[in-house]
């Protein structure tokens, strides 16, 4: 048995993959079954624990595994359930095994290994990605251990370091961008499409921006007014936008679509209809909710997640300090859990002890109760029953001393006293 973490993220696959591999929200559940039947079939144990992480920024899978090439196996799974050729995929994907995905898993956690350093999000999106693996049957003993220390470690990390004191948030970041095009955002209308959580923080970014107005567009009409009311904000209807799209000057996207939702026409008419006045658009959206040929279109001014990753790097010199005291919390807890995986191996010995010291028991007790049946004395039987076990207990490491020979008894000879010692 191995643990593993096998998957891609913003370091090693541009977002035009990652939006290919992503899984939806509604798709976790079947990945996580999906997942243990592909390797099921594939003649391994890999898949008898395994969880989906899939965010903007990364798709991972975790598992409990026993084969060779799991990166292949990975490879091909994601190629077969995104239809896409393994080839695309192969070269971006990174396998950490053991003590590396365990470590892995608390870095991710802890913000660590995200593009915005310390932020919050991922450990929500990992909790999700929990339950969902959990209700759909894939978390075992050891995954079930492994998040429950990664949520551990991730709250002393940020409970005890200052790792998300200085970061700048991707909603910060669209903002710092923002200013870049237009002087002031308070001379602005500005448009947030979904009501996400990354939606929301950057509503409250730009409001205390004071734009000249806010507007909430969502397929759920409810859902959109309740976090435009927390803003004094307006909330149309997704199907709405080709008729106001050209209103608005800063848009914001990141819902959770499979399928873009502004492209290339939409916005060629907005500006026309704009007569060419700059748009400063922001896609948080994995897979994209914007069309990557709008990028090519004069006046308009559009930026992905990974073209944020400059602005949100700024400041990394005022972190060091605080990415050090982590790693070195990491590290501790790593030892330990991998402590505990170790424990792991010697439990079916001592279960076998307890049922080899649980036949002796039974035996022995059921001579005592006939004994006390034909009516010997109470002492006779509690002396037979302490000899019969007492003999039977020792009657193994004696036969083992007998027959081992050289230095197999000399270790023996230092090993026994350690079993065998009582406290007093």
């Amino acid at each position: 048995m191995q643990l593993l973490a096998v998957g891609l993220n913003h370091t090693t696959a541009p977002v035009s993959l990652r939006e290919k591999v992503a899984f939806s929200p509604e798709q976790i559940s079947q990945a996580v079954v999906g997942a243990r039947a592909w390797f099921a079939r594939s003649g391994s144990q890999l898949g008898s624990e395994t969880a989906v992480l899939s965010t903007c920024n990364r798709t991972e899978l975790y598992a409990v595994a026993d084969v060779d090439n799991p990166i292949d196996m990975t490879a091909h799974f994601l190629a077969d359930f995104h239809k896409l050729p393994y080839a695309d995929l192969r070269h971006h994907l990174y396998t950490l095994p053991q003590d590396n995905a365990v470590r892995h898993a608390f870095r991710v956690a802890s913000g660590l290994d995200s593009m915005v350093l310390g932020e919050p999000q991922i450990l929500g999106q990992m909790k999700e990605a929990v339950r969902q693996a959990d209700e759909a049957g894939g978390l075992g003993t050891y995954l079930h251990q492994l998040f429950q220390r990664t949520f551990a470690v991730a709250k002393e990390v940020r409970s005890t370091t200052e790792i998300g004191a200085h970061s700048v948030s991707m909603a910060a970041a669209a903002v710092r961008l923002s200013q870049r095009i237009f002087d002031k955002i308070s001379d602005q209308k500005v448009l947030f499409i979904g009501a996400g959580e990354m939606i929301e923080l950057c509503a409250t970014h730009f409001a205390a921006q004071n734009p000249k107005n806010i507007t909430i567009a969502n397929r759920t009409l409810e859902r959109g007014e309740s976090l435009a009311n927390r803003f004094g904000a307006k909330a149309i209807r997704l199907a709405e936008l080709p008729n106001c799209l050209h209103e608005f000057d800063i848009i914001i996207s990141c819902t959770a679509s499979s399928l873009p939702i502004i492209g290339l026409g939409l916005v060629e008419r907005a500006i026309k209809a704009r007569r060419h006045r700059p748009i400063f658009m922001v896609d948080l959206a994995v897979p994209r909710d914007i069309e990557s040929e709008v990028a090519k279109l004069d006046d308009v001014f559009l930026y992905t997640v990974d073209d944020l990753a400059s602005v949100v790097q700024s400041g990394l010199e005022n972190r060091h300090a605080a990415v050090a005291q982590a790693e070195a919390i990491i590290e501790t807890r790593v030892q330990s859990f991998m402590h505990w995986v170790d424990g792991r191996h010697v439990v079916p010995v001592i279960q076998d002890l307890h049922e080899s010291g649980e036949q002796v028991r039974q035996h022995e007790l059921e001579r005592a109760r006939k004994m006390l049946a034909r009516g010997d004395d109470i002492e006779v039987v509690l002396e037979a029953l302490s000899k019969g076990i007492t003999a039977k207990f020792l009657h193994g490491p004696q036969q083992a001393l007998h027959q081992a020979h050289g230095e197999e008894r000399a270790h023996l000879v230092r090993l026994l006293p350690q079993l065998f010692r009582t406290k007093r």
